[in-house]
């Protein structure tokens, strides 16, 4: 077996694991109310982080302002509860026609 085939093979059993730790702890482990309030917290900074990069860069550098547009577009109609198809779509038109005109 080649040391790539173990590390993958490592890595399922590990995320099984973590998989299977909830269902088996369910009930039997109890959270105080602010670990879960900074748990909670903590998914939404990790949630917003990963938009930030994905909307602001590609590659090395900065992605350009129509990608920002088209997410805080997207973002706007998600946050005044717009069905899931007009938040993709007004956010693929607003992207695609600023760089249409011209906006990089």
């Amino acid at each position: 077996m080649s040391a790539t085939v173990a590390v993958i093979l490592v890595l399922a059993v590990g995320t099984y694991a973590f998989r299977l730790v909830g269902p088996v702890l369910h009930g039997r482990v109890e959270l105080p109310a602010r670990v879960q309030e900074l748990l909670s917290a903590g998914a939404v900074v990790l949630l917003v982080a990963l938009l930030a990069t994905g909307a602001l860069t590609e590659g090395d550098g900065f992605a350009g302002w129509a990608r920002p547009a088209g997410v805080l577009v997207g973002g706007a109609l998600a946050w005044r509860r717009a069905p899931f198809t007009v938040v993709v779509l007004g956010a693929a038109a607003t992207t695609a026609g600023l760089r249409a005109a011209g906006v990089a």
